[in-house]
C-alpha cells in the first residue's frame, strides 16, 4: 500500500512539471478512480498545495488568488479579459504569435494597442522595441504619423534597436527589461530558432516581474514552441465592418481595425477566440459580438473574387504588363530588324 501510494505521489509530480513547463491548466488534475486518502506532502517551500480527496486531486497555486486588481492590464474587452482571469499580466513575459508573415501588420498593430492602454494608465516613458535585421527588412517599421494618429504614441516615444543576430537582440531584451525608466519592451523575431528556448524566456520573464514591467515577444511565422510566458495570444486580421454614421453604417466603406484572438496558452485561462476592433479615439477594444459577424456574413456570403477550382481550361499565364505601349514597338510576333536593335544589345567596340 506504501509503495503504491509513493508510486501515485510521483505519477502526481511529474504531471505538475510537465504542465509547468507547457504552460497548461494545471490547477485542476483528475486521480484514478481506485485513488484512496494519500498524504500530502509538507514542504512549506512547495510552489503548489494539493488539496486530496479520494476523488480528485485539486492543486491550487499560491498567490494567485490575493494578486492585486492593478496586476492586470485590461483590454477593455470584457470576454476576453474575463477569460483571461483580469486580463493580461502586467509585469510579465506575454506572447503574441502570429502563425505567419502576412499577420505581421496585425501583431504589431496589437502590440502597439496594448501599449496606448499603458501608457493611458501611467507615466509616458518610453518603448523599446527590439528586433533583428531579418525582421525589420521582412515587416518594416511602424509609421510615425500613425503612432499618434490610432495609438496616442508620440513618435519620439518608441525606440528602435536593430540586432544583427538574435542572440545580440535578447541580450538587448534582457537589459532593458530590468530598466523601470521604460514603460513597456518589445521583442520581435521571425521564425523558429534553438536560441528561443525555456531559459532565455526564462530569464525574460524574472526581469519583466523584478522590474514590474511588461515584456511583450512577438513571434512572426514559427512554430508554436514552449516558453515561460504565462499567456500566449495567437493573432491574425479580422475583416473590418463598415463604418457607423447617424443614418446607419456606411456602404463600401472600411472601419476600424479589427483582431482576431485566440488564448492558444495560458495558465490560469481556457482557450477561446474572439474579435476585437480597436477604437483609436478612446483607446480601448471593443469585443465584436457572434451576432454582429453572422449578419456580416450574410450580407457577403461568397468572396468578391471566387477561388481557382484548377478545372480543364485553365486561364492563360499573364505576359508582360506596361503601363503604356512602347514607342514604335513591334506587332506581336514579329522580330525586328538587326538595324533596328536597341543601342545597348550592340556589342562594344574599341576604337
Amino acid at each position: 500500500m506504501a509503495t503504491s501510494a509513493v508510486a501515485r505521489e510521483t505519477v502526481f509530480a511529474l504531471r505538475r512539471q510537465i504542465a509547468k513547463i507547457e504552460g497548461t491548466l494545471p490547477e485542476c488534475l483528475q486521480a484514478p478512480a481506485s485513488a484512496a486518502h494519500v498524504d500530502a506532502p509538507r514542504n512549506p517551500t512547495a510552489d503548489v498545495t494539493p488539496n486530496i480527496t479520494p476523488k480528485n486531486l485539486t492543486i491550487v497555486r499560491r498567490g494567485l488568488a490575493v494578486a492585486p486588481p492593478d496586476a492586470f492590464l485590461r483590454t477593455g474587452a470584457e470576454g476576453l479579459d474575463t477569460a483571461l482571469g483580469g486580463g493580461l499580466p502586467k509585469a510579465a513575459l506575454s506572447e503574441i504569435h502570429g502563425a505567419a508573415t502576412r499577420d505581421a501588420g496585425a501583431v504589431a498593430g496589437f502590440a502597439l494597442s496594448l501599449v496606448s492602454l499603458i501608457l493611458k494608465q501611467g507615466p509616458r516613458l518610453p518603448v523599446l522595441w527590439i528586433g533583428t535585421a531579418e525582421i525589420f527588412r521582412e515587416a518594416g517599421f511602424p509609421y510615425a504619423r500613425g503612432l499618434h494618429r490610432l495609438f496616442g504614441i508620440e513618435p519620439e516615444q518608441l525606440l528602435f534597436s536593430e540586432a544583427p543576430r538574435l542572440l545580440d537582440a535578447l541580450w538587448t531584451a534582457e537589459e532593458a527589461a530590468r530598466m523601470t525608466a521604460l514603460a513597456a519592451v518589445i521583442l520581435e523575431i521571425r521564425g523558429s530558432s534553438q536560441r528561443l528556448d525555456l531559459t532565455a524566456t526564462r530569464r525574460l520573464h524574472a526581469r519583466a516581474q523584478s522590474a514590474g514591467r511588461p515584456v511583450f515577444l512577438l513571434r512572426q511565422a514559427g512554430e508554436p514552441e514552449p516558453t515561460a510566458a504565462p499567456v500566449r495570444l495567437v493573432l491574425s486580421a479580422a475583416p473590418a465592418a463598415p463604418r457607423q454614421t447617424i443614418a446607419g453604417p456606411l456602404a463600401g466603406s472600411i472601419g476600424r481595425p479589427a483582431f482576431t484572438v485566440s488564448i492558444g496558452k495560458s495558465r490560469t485561462a481556457l482557450p477561446g477566440q474572439f474579435t476585437l476592433e480597436w477604437n483609436p479615439d478612446e483607446r480601448s477594444f471593443e469585443e465584436r459580438r457572434a451576432g454582429e459577424r453572422r449578419q456580416e456574413q450574410a450580407k457577403n456570403p461568397v468572396p468578391v473574387v471566387s477561388a481557382s477550382r484548377r478545372g480543364k481550361d485553365p486561364a492563360p499565364a499573364s505576359g508582360a504588363v506596361l503601363a503604356f505601349a512602347a514607342v514604335g514597338s513591334p506587332a506581336a510576333g514579329d522580330q525586328p530588324s538587326p538595324g533596328e536593335r536597341a543601342a545597348h544589345r550592340r556589342p562594344r567596340r574599341a576604337g
